[in-house]
């Protein structure tokens, strides 16, 4: 959005000196009915131009946030599928061992 900002300060300003430039520049023409048409339609095509590169923007904007709330999701559920299968093995582990000492007796 700055650099919009920038671009369009910099077309006003263009827009200023090449109007300054005219050979019959007059500061009480720049009030006449034609120049402040001229001045309006400007305002209202920049306007126009910049609400669909905003409207674009933010979609944009939209999308990588809700790509980037997926993947910290899944990696949230990748985290809990990992305790979960280490917790299995652990509790594996443990009934192994239990098992084995009760199933070989000493022999006397």
């Amino acid at each position: 959005m700055k650099n919009l900002t920038f671009i369009g300060f910099l077309l006003l300003g263009l827009a200023f000196l090449l109007y300054y430039i005219t050979p019959q520049f007059s500061a009480v023409k720049l009030f006449e009915p034609t120049n402040l048409m001229g001045i309006l339609a400007g305002i209202g095509i920049g306007l126009i131009i910049g609400g669909i590169v905003g409207y674009i923007s933010k979609g944009t904007a939209l999308k990588q946030e809700e790509k980037r709330r997926e993947l910290k999701q899944l990696r949230k559920e990748k985290e809990d599928l990992e305790k979960q299968a280490a917790e299995l093995a652990r509790q594996q582990t443990v009934t192994y061992t239990t098992t084995e000492e009760n199933q070989n007796p000493p022999n006397y």
